[in-house]
Parts: C-alpha cells; structure tokens; sequence
C-alpha cells in the first residue's frame, strides 16, 4: 500500500488506470495486469482460500521496498534442480501472486470514492490558497498608500514624545538610585545605634527597589553589596542575641526580635538563643574557676587555659573552694535569671499580640502563621528550661566531685550544704526538678566527709576519756543543749538571713519565689555568702567557753579570789539579769552574791563533765 501511495504521489492526480499503466517494469511485478485481473474475476473468489494463500507468503516478501525477489529465489535454488518442482514451485507464486492482485484491485474499488473525495478537498484547498494570496498582495498595497500618506513630521512629533517620556522615568530611576547608592552610610550608622529593626527594614526597601531596576548594570553590584549588608546585619543580630544571656536587658531583647520577624526568622532565632545560653553556661563557670586556678597559682602561666572543665576544677585549693562556688552559683543565677526573664518577656509579648489579633481578624494568613510562631517559641522555651537546668547541674556537679571536701572544717561543709540547698531551690523554682543530679553528687560528699569526720571526732573523744578527771563541769543553772552552737537549728526564732535549708517550711511558702524576689536585681548566693559570715560571729559569741570560764571562776572565788584575773573581775556580768557591776558595789558584797550564786546552782545545775559536753556537741 505504500508502494501504491508513492506512485500515485509521483504520478499526480491522476485516475487508477492511468496510474498503473505508468509503472515501471519492477513495480510492474507487483501490480497485476489487465489479463491478471480479469482471470483472477473469471475464478470463482473464495475470501477464506484467498486468505489462506495470502498468509502463506512468507514474512520477507512484505519487510521492506527495496528487497530483492528475484535474488531471494535465485539463492533459493537447490543444487540439483528439477523441472516438475520448479514448475510447481512457480505454480505456487503464480497463485500467491493472483490473490495478492486480486486483494489490491479489491482494496482500490473500495477505496476509489475516498480518493475522489480527498481530491476535491484538495482543490478546494488550492482555491483558498489562492485567494489568500491575493488578500495579502492587497493587503500589502494598502499599506504602502498609508505609509506614504502621513509625513514624517507628524511621526517624528509622536517619537520625540515617546523618547520624552522615556527619558522622564529614566531621570527617576536614577534619582532613585543615587539614593540607594547612599544608604549603606545610614545602614551603618543604625547599626552603631542598635537600630537593628530600622536597619532591616531600610535594607530589605533598598533590595525590593534595586530588584525593580535591577535591568541596569550599576543595580547589580549594589544588590550584593545589600545582600553582604543584610548577612553582616544578622551576624551582629547573633551577637547581640548572645549578650541576652547573662544581662537581661527589656529594651535590648526587644528591638533584637522585632529585627528576626522582620527577617522572617523567629524561630531560628529562638534555636539561636538555646545555643547561646548553653555556650554561655559553660563559657562563665570556665571562666570563674580559671580566674581562682590562676589566682591560687599566684603565676601568668597559661597552661590553665588549655585544660578541660573537669581537669580545671581539681586545681582548686582548700581556701579558694567555698569562695569559687559562691562565685560559680552567682554567675549561673544571672544565667538562669536571663532565661527566666526571656520567658516573661515572651508571655507578655503573647498576651499583647493575642489581644490585638482580638480587635483586628482580617489578616487570617497572617494570625495564623504568628500563632504557629508564638506555639513554637513557647514549647522551644518550656523545652529549653530542663536542659539549661541540667547544664548547671553537671557543670556544679563536676566542680562538686572536683575537691575532697573531708578535710575541711565543719562549718564551712555545711556552708557548702547550704549553697547546693540554696541552688536545688533555684532549681525547682526554675523547671520544678528535683536536682537528682545535684542531690547525688553532695550525698557523695557527705558520705565522704561524715566518714572522715566521724573516724577524727571517735579519736578525739578517745582522748577526752583517757584524760577525764570526772570532775563537775560548772555550767549556768539555766543550761539547755539548744543554747549549744551545734543544736542552734533547733531553735524556733531564726534570722532573716538564714539560709533556706535552715527556715521553717511555712515561712518558705509564703514568701515569693527567688526569680520574682530577685527578678529586678540582687543575687541570693550574696545572702547566702553573708549568713556563713553571720554565722561565725554568732559561734564565737554563744560558744560557751568563755563564759563558762567566767562563771567557773566566779564559782570558785569563795575559796581563792587571788587566782582571778582583775580583767574577769571588772567584765563579770550577773548571770540573772545580764547588767554590769555598780563600781559602788563593796568586794565583801561582790563575793557574798557570788556564793550565794554558786550554792544555788550547785543544786539546780545539771551534772556534767567535759567528756558529756563534747558528747552532746557531736550529737549536734
């Protein structure tokens, strides 16, 4: 069929017959002639034998145009050949050949009125082509007569108007961008102010112009030149985020997140700030522990500074520990105390975005992207609170367990107590954890130094048996273990300034929490620092020792006032009613009151000796 196609192509439109009579001696092969068709409808047609003979044709016959018959049955041949099997052979094709012409005559009467159709169709084709082309000729003519019928001056007219008005916005755009070539002076100036959210918006109003002339060369190296001044903006916004973490400053922190909404980054910079405030714990306790290192090291060796935190932390000496944890737990509170404040500042942030987004619901894209920032801040914030806690835990811990606490003096362990107690509260108060922690870390001290202590206090009270001459310990008819300095706890009236660990439950419940006490300035670890100071005074005033040698030697005067020392004589206070001698009073009268003192309490005393006082104190 393509064969047929082609010839017709080449042979133009002309009738069937005609076609076929202008093959060509090879094509002839494979069209029938005139005695060809005319047997094939003198047979009687059987469509199914026809088929049958048809599809007997073998595959190559129908491959491609330029395959060669005649060569294909010439190689065909056997070596030996025979007249009657060539001649059935031949037979064969002749019959393949008649219902292979017989088909294609079939298929070209069926097919005849479809090509005399297409054929007018396209005749008329070539009409409309036709006059299509003579549309367009006059078209053309047309044209030239308008051309030629206005002047040159009344377009000229209307081209110096165009090229006016072009040169008028050119004029403004480059105004416009003398101005932006300008604005890097401001920008840096903003930034030395900490204008952080004008030099933003100024920065981003200069790249939304510069992209609109963005078709002139100059605006290309200015919009990187602004793009390098928005990253050098955000750079300083980084650092001015971390500056957040040890001095909480309202107005700072303000303009340092108006500036990250601008930049469409609020929640990068909250990630930001969580980074900030981890790096910043472990910056400040490096730096308060290597400034007690050095100092104890009393040289400029820098050796120090190389080491790791927990290396750093057994360099500490005995006397510069109790003063290096004040330090350390002031220095985390300011932390710890930036934290919280940010938080405030987020919470009353919300409230007031929350009720203006109340007064006004018609940006709903915009409400709805700000509440899914606000939602994120909030958990990253809540989240952050138990992390920033367990830093401090482990860096206190670390410094805890960096120092053998057992040889150091009573009253400074329980000061160390008292500093922990002091922090586990900040602790709760700050993410309601029980410092597990912290807890575990002092209980291994505790454990250590009780063990020391216990093992020193078991020899010492060893040497008060062996040397005990159990003779009656003179002490004040009114004696009570409460007025001991070991049993001073016990005590109901406290101080204002005693430690936490020592104040009853229900004066810690009605007092405010530490953030909000201390929330605008002030530090409790000074307090803290304060009592220990306190506290010492109060031990060497309510000892017992140096009055308890007064009031022996005021015992015993009755039978030797010689041995007395006139220093006792004249600082002799009376015991009831705590007021100083009149000098009127006649030493006859002075010794008198002294023996009469003396056999009163005699009997009402207690009886003790020095081994049962040092007893009790241990118990204490």
């Amino acid at each position: 069929m393509q064969k047929i196609k082609s010839l017709m192509t080449r042979q133009g439109l002309r009738s069937p017959q005609e076609s076929v009579n202008d093959l060509s001696p090879i094509e002839s092969f494979r069209i029938p002639t005139k005695e060809e068709l005319r047997e094939a409808h003198e047979e009687p047609a059987d469509p199914q034998a026809q088929q049958e003979i048809i599809n007997s044709i073998e595959e190559v016959y129908f491959s491609n145009d330029s395959f060669d018959i005649v060569k294909y049955e010439l190689e065909r041949l056997p070596p030996v050949l025979s007249l009657q099997e060539l001649e059935e052979y031949r037979d064969k094709l002749k019959q393949q050949q008649a219902a292979v012409s017989k088909k294609v005559a079939d298929l070209i009467l069926e097919k005849q009125p479809a090509y005399v159709e297409e054929l007018e169709r396209v005749t008329s084709l070539q009409s409309g082509l036709q006059l299509a082309a003579v549309i367009c000729t006059n078209g053309r003519r047309h044209l030239n007569i308008a051309k030629e019928g206005f002047t040159q001056t009344s377009l000229g007219l209307l081209a110096n108007q165009r090229k006016r008005q072009l040169l008028i916005g050119l004029l403004k755009s480059l105004r416009t961008i003398k101005t932006l070539q300008r604005t890097d002076v401001r920008l840096s100036e903003m930034l030395e102010e900490e204008d952080y959210p004008g030099a933003i918006q100024l920065c981003l109003e200069c790249q939304k112009a510069a992209s609109t002339f963005k078709h002139y060369s100059c605006i290309s190296e200015l919009n990187s030149k602004l793009q390098d001044t928005l990253e050098q903006i955000e750079e300083q916004l980084d650092v001015a985020l971390s500056k957040i973490c040890k001095n909480f400053d309202i107005n700072h922190y303000t303009k340092v997140q108006q500036a990250y909404r601008l930049l469409g980054k609020t929640q990068t910079a909250m990630d930001q700030l969580h980074m900030h405030f981890t790096q910043a714990i472990h910056n400040t306790v490096f730096q308060v522990v290597l400034g007690y290192v050095e100092l104890c090291a009393g040289n400029t060796d820098t050796k120090f500074q190389k080491l790791q935190y927990k290396d750093l932390c057994t360099h500490i000496t005995s006397d510069s520990y109790i003063p290096c944890l004040a330090d350390l737990c002031k220095a985390l509170w300011e932390v710890m105390l930036s934290y919280y404040r940010t938080m405030q500042w987020h919470e009353n942030h919300d409230q007031d975005e929350a009720a203006v987004v109340s007064s006004d619901s018609n940006n709903v894209v915009g409400t709805e992207e700000n509440s899914f920032d606000r939602n994120y801040v909030k958990k990253k914030l809540e989240h952050g609170l138990s992390r920033i806690w367990q830093d401090v835990q482990l860096k206190v811990k670390t410094y805890l367990l960096g120092t053998d606490l057992s040889n150091f003096k009573y009253d400074d362990f329980i000061f160390v107590l008292d500093v922990i107690s002091r922090l586990m509260q900040v602790g709760e108060e700050f993410c309601g954890s029980k410092s597990e922690v912290l807890q575990e870390s002092i209980r291994r001290q505790s454990v250590n130094y009780f063990k020391t202590y216990h093992r020193t206090r078991l020899e010492e009270l060893r040497m008060f048996l062996e040397n005990e001459t159990w003779e009656l310990c003179p002490v004040k008819s009114s004696f009570s273990i409460l007025q001991l300095h070991e049993f001073k706890f016990m005590e109901q009236s406290r101080s204002p300034s005693v430690s936490p660990s020592k104040q009853p439950a229900s004066a810690v419940s009605s007092t405010v929490t530490l953030f909000e006490q201390y929330c605008n300035g002030g530090n409790p670890f000074e307090i803290q620092a304060d009592s220990k100071d306190d506290e010492t005074e109060d031990v060497l005033a309510s000892n017992g020792y140096e009055s308890d040698e007064q009031e022996k030697s005021a015992y015993q005067e009755y039978d030797s006032d010689s041995d007395v020392p006139e220093e006792l004589k004249r600082d002799y206070v009376d015991e009831q009613t705590g007021d100083a001698p009149i000098k009127s009073v006649s030493r006859e009268t002075l010794k008198s009151r002294k023996r009469s003192d003396y056999n009163l309490n005699k009997v009402n005393a207690p009886i003790l000796t020095n081994t049962t006082l040092n007893v009790i104190r241990l118990v204490g």
